[in-house]
């Protein structure tokens, strides 16, 4: 699963390493509040990087795991979703709000091809991002360290010194927002 390159996500050991993921997810999902160093084990065996200090609320899914890596005091809220078929390394106290889904598989827009493969780009998130709830973040994002967050902008946000995504979530009929760079 290297980064634009088409694989068969049906291979032996692809499978064995999504059941395996599944398998740490459902487990993890289960736990209670209470249960912080069953899940901190967890969270190390799961993630290739930054598993000691990542705090997960779940539910929590993904493909496979061993792409994320994560900085120093990653946050998830409820609801998120990795597609980690390529690697998503999000910088150090970067938070997402409930129900973030960031994916990084991609399929051929040839039919007869999509039927049997499919693809990848990475993800990489800066430090001290903030992304709000409810954002799709899609293959290629690079959202630099120090940026303003990805999210629902305020009064309390700098003037952008750099290209930067913001989104006003507060419209309650509106989809969530699609970010494709």
């Amino acid at each position: 699963m290297v980064a634009r390159k088409l694989y068969n996500a049906s291979d032996p050991e692809l499978v064995a390493a999504y059941r395996k993921a599944r398998r740490l997810c459902r487990v993890f999902n289960a736990t209670s509040p209470e249960e912080l160093k069953e899940r901190g084990r967890m969270a190390r065996k799961l993630f290739a990087e930054g598993g000691q200090t990542v705090r997960i609320e779940p539910p929590f899914f993904c493909d496979y795991g061993f792409n994320i890596r994560l900085g120093e005091s990653v946050y998830f809220n409820y609801n998120c979703i990795v597609l980690d078929v390529c690697e998503v390394r999000i910088g150090s106290f970067t938070m997402f709000g409930p129900a973030v889904q960031i994916y990084t598989a991609l399929h051929p827009m040839n039919a007869a091809l999509r039927r049997s493969v499919e693809y990848g780009k990475p993800v990489q998130i800066g430090s001290d991002v903030w992304v709000g709830g409810g954002a799709i973040i899609c293959p290629d994002l690079r959202e630099p360290q120090g940026s303003n967050p990805l999210g629902p902008p305020g009064p309390e946000l700098p003037a952008a010194s750099s290209p930067t995504l913001t989104f006003d979530m507060r419209g309650l009929n509106r989809r969530p927002p699609l970010v494709q760079i």
